[in-house]
C-alpha cells in the first residue's frame, strides 16, 4: 500500500484511499474497504493472463483424456440441459447470503480484486452454513458452479477460520475455475453427483443400471475433477502472491484451527516435502495414495502444498508474473 501523505494511504490492492491514525505506521494499518493489511510491495494486476500458462500439466493430461471420450461434451451438455443448472441457482438464492456492496462488503471487495487481477468478468457469490445444492450437513469448503453465468459459494465455517488474506487466496481459486474455463466440466460433475444420489435413493438397482452406462465418463471426469484443483491452486497464487498464504490456508484445510494450539507452517511444508519424497520413492505410497484420492473430490491438502511449491521453486511461478507484466 502506498503511503499518499502522513494521514492517508491507498490500498494497493484495491485502490480505496484510507485515514491513517495519528502516529501508526502505514505497515500497522489495515484497508477499510477489502480489509487487507498494508504492504510496501505492490500488487500486480493482469492485463492479459493466459490460463494455459498457468494450468498444471496434470491437469491438461486429464482434460486430454476427458475430451477424447466420444461425444462426451454433448452428454454433459445434454445432462445439463436436463438437469438444469438453474436449479442450482434456485437453490442457492434460497438458502445462502449473497454477497454485494452492502453485504460482507470486505468479501465483494475482495471478489473485485481478484476478478480484476485475473481479467475475469465478476460472478456472483454466495455465503452459506449447509450445502445449498445437495442439503444437509455443514460445508468446509467453496465452490464454483454454473455454466451460462458461474456463480461461487463460499461456506461461513471456511471463511470464518481464515485471515483475510487466506480468503482472498479461495476466491481467486473459485475465480480459477472460471478463468481456466472449467465450468462445463465442474458441473457437470457436481450435477452428476446429484442425479446419482436421487436415483440410488429412489431406486438402487435402475440407479446401479445407470452408472455402469456411464461409468467411463465419470471416472475420466472425477480424475480431471480433482487434477483442475491443482492449476486453480495456482491461479490463487497469482493473485494472493504469496506462496505462504497458500500454505497456509491449506494447513488449515487440513487440521483445522484449534484456539490455544500452536501450528508450525514450516513443519507442514516440511510434511509436504517429505509426502512428495515417498510418493516419488516408493510404489507402495504411490499405490495407496491414488487409491484413497480416487474417492475424493480434492487432492489432499499436503499433496497441493507440494505441488504449488514446486511450482515456485522451479521458476515457473516467476515466469508467467513477468510474462503476464510484460
Amino acid at each position: 500500500m502506498s503511503n499518499d501523505d502522513a494521514t492517508s494511504f491507498r490500498c494497493t490492492y484495491c485502490g480505496q484511499r484510507n485515514a491513517l491514525a495519528e502516529g501508526k505506521p502505514v505497515e500497522a494499518a489495515r484497508c477499510g474497504r477489502c480489509r487487507l493489511s498494508a504492504t510496501g510491495a505492490p500488487h500486480r494486476k493482469f492485463a492479459e493472463l493466459d490460463p494455459d500458462s498457468y494450468i498444471h500439466p496434470l491437469d491438461a493430461q486429464a482434460l486430454r483424456a476427458l475430451r477424447a471420450i466420444p461425444g462426451v461434451d454433448t452428454v454433459l451438455k445434454k445432462l445439463i440441459e436436463l438437469t438444469g443448472e438453474s436449479y442450482m441457482r434456485v437453490m442457492s438464492n434460497a438458502n445462502t447470503v449473497k454477497v454485494g456492496p452492502t453485504q460482507y462488503p470486505d468479501l465483494d471487495a475482495k471478489l473485485d480484486i481478484v476478478c480484476c487481477t485475473l481479467g475475469v468478468p465478476k460472478p456472483d457469490l454466495y455465503v452459506t452454513v449447509t450445502d445449498p445444492i445437495f442439503g444437509g450437513g455443514v460445508g468446509f469448503n467453496a465452490m464454483t458452479t454454473g455454466v451460462e453465468k458461474p456463480f461461487i459459494i463460499g461456506y461461513s465455517l471456511l471463511l470464518e477460520r481464515l485471515d483475510e488474506r487466506e480468503i482472498l487466496a479461495v476466491l481467486a481459486h473459485e475465480v480459477g475455475h472460471i478463468h481456466a474455463q472449467h465450468m462445463l466440466y465442474t458441473t457437470a460433475a457436481r450435477l452428476l453427483a446429484l442425479v446419482t444420489e436421487l436415483l440410488l435413493a429412489a431406486n438402487p438397482v435402475t440407479a446401479t443400471f445407470g452408472l455402469l452406462i456411464n461409468m467411463t465418463i465419470r471416472i475420466a471426469l472425477i480424475n480431471w475433477y480433482q487434477k483442475a484443483e491443482l492449476s486453480c491452486d495456482r491461479a490463487a497464487l497469482l493473485v494472493v502472491q504469496d506462496p505462504n498464504v497458500i500454505v497456509s490456508a491449506m494447513l488449515k484445510l487440513a487440521g483445522g484451527l484449534m484456539a490455544g494450539r500452536t501450528v508450525n507452517q514450516e513443519a507442514f511444508v516440511e510434511q509436504a516435502r517429505e509426502f512428495d519424497r515417498l510418493y516419488k520413492e516408493r510404489m507402495v505410497d504411490k499405490f495407496w495414495t491414488i487409491i484413497a484420492a480416487s474417492g475424493q473430490t480434492h487432492p489432499f491438502p499436503v499433496w497441493r502444498v507440494a505441488e504449488i511449491l514446486k511450482w515456485v521453486e522451479t521458476g515457473e511461478y516467476e515466469r508467467v508474473i513477468q510474462t503476464a507484466s510484460a
